[in-house]
Parts: structure tokens; sequence; C-alpha cells
């Protein structure tokens, strides 16, 4: 299946510009979590299909800086159901006051390991299916 990983992890980007699989490409830009959410919104709307969810795992928004986020690379119809997970999952985002001025690296590191193992766990899904 071809797919892209749209993240602002430096940790999976580093990971996955090493380890890229055929039909693999890699979205990365430094920016917030939320328009990461944002961009993933984007290309639902534009016919995308989600692959991961985009609140995966237990970390919530306002605890970590870091999002990965796989999204089908071809384009089809709208999915509704994956418009109403993505906008919601933006709404939750929007509940929580980000938080991470202040974060050290080694706290910083933790939070993309975090990440980068749900991502890792997402990759290893669709590349089965």
């Amino acid at each position: 299946m071809n797919f892209v990983i749209v993240t602002n992890n430096p940790l999976v980007y580093d990971k996955y510009t090493k380890e890229k699989e055929r039909g693999m490409e890699i979205d990365y830009e430094d920016i917030t979590y939320r328009e990461i959410l944002c961009k993933v919104r984007d290309m639902v709307y534009a016919g995308h299909k989600l692959l991961t969810h985009p609140l995966s795992g237990s970390v919530k928004p306002n605890e970590t800086p870091y999002k990965t986020v796989l999204v089908g690379l071809d384009k089809g119809k709208m999915d509704i159901q994956d418009m109403g997970i993505i906008e919601n999952a933006i709404i939750t985002a929007d509940k929580f006051k980000e938080r991470f001025p202040d974060m050290n690296d080694r706290i910083r590191y933790d939070f993309q390991t975090i990440d980068c193992v749900l991502a890792t766990s997402g990759v290893d899904a669709v590349l089965r299916r």
C-alpha cells in the first residue's frame, strides 16, 4: 500500500528516511501537534484515507508536542468517517492548552520516542495489509 507518514517528530523522520519502504513517503515539518492534525485534515478532505487514528496512544495533545499520522497516498472520494475522526481530533486538541516552551531536550527525546514507537506500530500494521 502506498502511504505517507505525516509527522513533526525528527526521530520518526530520521528512522524512516533510513528505513524507507517502497510506496512510503515522509512529510516532515517542524510544526505544532495541532498543525499536523490540520495538515492531515486537509489531506482527508482531498480524498486521502486515514490509516492510523490521529489520537493514537494514551498521550494527550497537551502532554506532547509530537504527532505522527499515516495517510494513504491514493486519492478517492472523501471518507465521511475519516472526516469526523480528524475533525474530532482537532476539537480534542483545542480543548487542551499546549505547554511545551520550557521542555528540556531529554524530555523532548522521551516524547519523540513514544511517538516513534506508536508510528512504528502503525507502519508495521499498514505494511502487513
